[in-house]
């Protein structure tokens, strides 16, 4: 039986209530039934949802009474065509690891998972393109790369569980980017699902790595975090695996000396640099803590860089690697500095950067933030945080993708000054951030985290061509709304 919902939303901070939108439709018998017609009874849900109404860190809880779990393109546009006839709002769904709250529903929309979408799978290995379901586990597409000894071009902390088809919605980034570049230098194709009268399904782009005869229309929907059409499949170029990958750490006394640092680094290691990661000395505190990690670098330095370097030729890639901490080491620029001698050596390395996550949520309330920055203000923005809320922060932590510009500043605070935390963040941070030159989301969106900030930075005329596109491709608005469109 179909419940009544609740008319509020539960989000980070202030309780602030979205009212909801009484022209969406409320799901009735019939409907189930046809749903059931189209995907099945095993794969209409209905109970036991509480993994499809809450994001992994339990900030946000929806009140979803039905789950639907389509394998094919078809089954989704049947779907998202009685939803637009209908005016049930859905929300589209992939690994729901997401940290903004995108893939949770606000109220009782109709969950739609791409789970089960996850039969086709084939590899070029001459051209290093890829086409599959959306519905891959990321780590998984990794493996079956592996045979032909490619890999995919991004890596993420959450690749265990995150599905492809989320992780282009949501544009994410990842340790790799400063090699690879970012998912729109991959990105080939996508067959899209819209939710219109005729639940349109658009084969976007092509499976060539030059196309240039038309618009490239399938990059509107990288980063749309499934406000436009439910992604279904894609074409993509993978790269090679590298013959040869080495890791360092270097241990720095100030952030000027960091950003002299990567300038070295792109100078010395240039072609085979991957990574470049900082986690200053609380980032560290943290990880001690609470998961009893120890720093490979014991001067216990302010700031402490991880980087990688992939290649095709050990013996040479690890000379440039030496003779770069020399050079960091002699010019004073690094107080200490080791290279990993073997796998497991730089197991321990990247396990401190992809455990901070972990170890804050270990810490109490945590307030997470994805900026993008010049880096002339990339550590400033920490300092000026720290300056501003003294005492109500348990801790001010901050890691990242130094290289890319990518900053992640996360403070905690004990449940009972969680609030007072939030009204001296907000706006305060993100108006910090546009007004020197970034972006209040770097990589991991807007959804219902920093929908009240969604126009920070945009010029209106930016903002009214969203809309119009949402309007092309979802005429009823019923995809994932409440969001940042």
């Amino acid at each position: 039986m179909l419940k009544a919902c609740r008319s509020g939303i539960q989000r980070r901070g202030a309780a602030k209530i979205i009212a909801r939108d009484p022209d969406y439709a409320r799901l009735n018998g019939q409907d189930l039934q046809f749903f059931e017609g189209i995907v099945g009874k095993d794969r209409v849900l209905t109970e036991n949802l509480e993994t499809y109404n809450s994001d992994w860190s339990k900030w946000y809880t929806g009140a979803s009474q039905c789950v639907l779990q389509p394998s094919t393109s078809e089954e989704v546009s049947a779907i998202l065509r009685h939803c637009h006839d209908r005016r049930i709002a859905v929300v589209p769904q992939a690994g729901n690891t997401g940290l903004v709250g995108a893939s949770i529903p606000v109220h009782d929309e109709v969950v739609l998972s791409v789970r089960k979408m996850d039969k086709h799978f084939e590899f070029d290995d001459h051209t290093g393109v890829l086409s599959c379901d959306a519905g891959h586990i990321l780590e998984e597409l990794e493996n079956k790369l592996a045979k032909w000894n490619y890999m995919m071009p991004f890596d993420l902390g959450a690749k265990g569980s995150c599905l492809i088809g989320g992780n282009l919605a949501t544009c994410a980034g990842g340790i790799r980017l400063l090699r690879y570049g970012s998912l729109h230098a991959h990105v080939l194709g996508l067959t899209v699902v819209c939710p219109d009268s005729k639940g349109s399904i658009l084969e976007l782009g092509s499976g060539l790595r030059k196309d240039n005869t038309s618009l490239h229309s399938h990059h509107l929907f990288l980063g749309s975090e499934g406000q436009l059409g439910v992604i279904t499949g894609v074409k993509m170029t993978c790269v090679t695996r590298p013959l040869s990958v080495q890791s360092a750490m270097i241990g720095a006394n100030t952030f000027d000396d960091c950003r002299k640092i990567l300038r070295i680094a792109k100078q010395k290691l240039g072609e085979i640099l991957s990574s470049f990661e900082m986690m200053d000395r609380e980032t560290m505190g943290v990880l001690k803590d609470n998961l009893e990690f120890e720093n490979v670098l014991r001067s216990d330095p302010p700031f402490n860089l991880l980087i990688e370097t992939s290649g095709s030729n050990e013996a040479h890639d690890r000379e440039k690697v030496d003779s770069f901490l020399e050079h960091c080491l002699s010019q004073g620029l690094a107080m200490d500095g080791v290279q990993a001698q073997s796998h497991e050596e730089a197991r321990l390395m990247w396990r401190l950067r992809e455990s901070a996550t972990i170890a804050l949520t270990m810490d109490g309330q945590v307030f997470k933030h994805d900026v993008s920055l010049p880096l002339d203000h990339f550590y400033r923005l920490t300092e000026e945080v720290q300056k501003r809320v003294g005492n109500v922060a348990k801790r001010v932590v901050t890691y990242g993708h130094m290289g890319d510009g990518n900053s992640h500043l996360n403070l905690t605070s004990t449940k009972e000054k969680a609030e007072e935390l939030y009204q001296v963040l907000y706006p305060f941070v993100y108006e910090w951030v546009v007004k020197h030159g970034g972006s209040i989301s770097a990589e991991h969106g807007i959804g219902q985290l920093k929908r009240p900030y969604a126009n920070f930075g945009k010029p209106p005329r930016e903002r009214e061509l969203v809309k119009a596109l949402k309007a092309v491709f979802d005429p009823r608005s019923i995809l994932n709304p409440y969001k940042f469109i």
